[in-house]
């Protein structure tokens, strides 16, 4: 009988999966470690992986033992919850591993060894927890193993770094798999908060119908990080911030926003009226962005003595459609900079003409603001003018604040992207059609780039940020911080 966390709430409204036979590329690799196998655990001890096998492989010289050893390591530092040992030998006695080196033949044969196992033929859902350069050669791999029938397979970004490598790629990969086996993962859509913004636009007769450019001003995305890239600066010189952050998740984010309410809440509708999105996006032009590298960066490991690649990008685009035309939308990502968060702050339009007499506070603190904060606590804020107590007509900027994480951990974020994966639910994922398009959209910008400019480490950025954005402002860091909630 499938175990249950406790500590779960509402996982009995998430439907398990059928049988399936998992094939973890990259087992021994950072993500595996951190996300993925303590991921698949939660989702076994959840009931939502009733019958599975999971065969990891890789280039590191490894066996079974190994590999449940690494495993059990991974859960101990990463699980969410406290591993007993009656959960970790039912987790473990699905673990099996089979060296990459022993190619497609080897491959082949581990998963007919745990297939053989299951009452009738499995479900297969491969997972490419690999680089980039080397996804192309797995496929081929799997293809040579005789693995595609009855498979999805998962894709992490980057999908290409340009329009004519995403071509290339999404090209080769439907040599081998149908679109609809292919599932390319964002993160970043995985999580409540991202799903929170259906909910409130769609569910709440309140809000749509000012969700357009009659009422909103502008709206601001900004996911700025602390972090340093330590040892992902290789990786980073091929792509920046631009290709690793912006197409791949801050875009997918602003088509939850902006797009229009679909004709279902399922996954074919709901990925047309983003893929609409793109379509409205004018192309991103070198004059709307800003460009910058942390001090400090050319005397990383691994990067080039001269180079030229973004650790920060900030950036104007516009979609040229009947709801949006003339709201400009905000874009700031990068590293090393003063404050983590996940941000999306919609601005709305204050009035015509004001009735309050000069001094009253009114138009000091800017324009009202809707702010969702996409980090793990989800958060929500509305701010408004209120009048100040006491004689008089003076106005402060009150706000309303709900925080939603006592309901928001049901699923994490890759925990939730598997299950949908294993579900065939597209609804989170990115279209070949959807990324080509964010990529035509970038020419513009990949032909002509700006310069990087220098910023110091735990500022928010080049100050050239503040010419782009005006005569408006960045809304982090927030002149009134969260508040702690009981």
């Amino acid at each position: 009988m499938a175990h249950t966390d406790p500590t779960d709430i509402g996982t009995e409204l998430i439907s398990p999966v059928s049988p399936y036979a998992i094939v973890l590329f990259g087992a021994s690799g950072d993500l595996a470690r951190r996300k993925l196998l303590p991921g698949l655990y939660h989702l076994a001890r959840a009931g939502l992986l009733p019958d599975y096998r999971i065969v990891g492989t890789s280039l590191d010289p490894l066996d079974t033992a190994g590999f449940r050893a690494v495993a059990r390591a991974a859960l101990d530092e990463f699980a969410r919850s406290p591993v007993t040992e009656e959960a970790w030998d039912a987790f473990a006695a699905n673990l099996s591993f089979v060296s990459q080196q022993d190619g497609a033949e080897g491959l082949a044969k581990a998963v007919a060894d745990v297939e053989s196992t299951f009452a009738a033929a499995p479900r297969r859902l491969h997972y490419l927890s690999v680089p980039p350069a080397a996804a192309l050669e797995v496929v081929a791999m799997l293809a040579e193993a005789d693995l595609v029938d009855r498979s999805r397979i998962i894709m992490e970004k980057p999908f290409g770094t340009d329009l004519p490598s995403a071509r290339r790629l999404n090209a080769a990969l439907h040599e081998t798999f149908d679109e609809a086996q292919i599932f390319r993962i964002d993160h970043f859509l995985g999580k409540e908060a991202a799903l929170n913004i259906l909910a409130f636009r769609f569910a709440n007769g309140l809000f749509e119908p000012i969700w357009n450019r009659e009422h909103i001003d502008h709206i601001q995305i900004d996911v700025p990080e602390t972090l340093s890239l330590g040892t992902r600066t290789a990786f980073y010189e091929r792509t920046g911030a631009y290709r690793d952050m912006v197409v791949t998740h801050l875009l997918q984010i602003l088509a939850f926003v902006a797009m229009e309410p679909p004709t279902a809440l399922e996954p074919r509708a709901i990925t047309e009226e983003k893929n609409k999105v793109f379509r409205s996006m004018l192309p991103i032009q070198p004059a709307d962005v800003v460009r910058g590298q942390y001090t400090g960066y050319l005397d990383e490991p691994g990067v080039a003595p001269h180079s030229e690649t973004e650790t920060f990008i900030a950036l104007r685009c516009l979609i040229d459609n009947w709801r949006w035309a003339g709201v400009p939308f905000f874009l700031r990502t990068g590293k090393r900079l003063a404050e983590g968060a996940r941000i999306i702050s919609i601005a709305f339009r204050e009035p015509p003409r004001s009735m309050f007499p000069a001094g009253s506070g009114v138009g000091a603190h800017g324009p009202d603001h809707l702010t969702f904060d996409l980090a793990d606590a989800s958060k929500l804020s509305l701010s408004f003018y209120g009048k100040r107590p006491g004689p008089g007509m003076r106005l402060d900027k009150l706000s309303l604040q709900f925080e939603i994480s006592e309901t928001s951990d049901v699923l994490e974020a890759y925990e939730r992207l598997i299950h949908d994966a294993m579900c065939g639910d597209h609804t989170l994922f990115t279209t070949s059609d959807g990324i080509e398009q964010l990529w035509e959209r970038s020419v513009p910008l990949l032909t002509n780039p700006p310069p990087v400019r220098p910023y110091a480490p735990g500022s928010w950025g080049p100050n050239a940020i503040h010419q782009l954005i005006a005569p408006y402002a960045w809304r982090l860091p927030f002149e009134r911080p969260w508040r702690k909630m009981p």
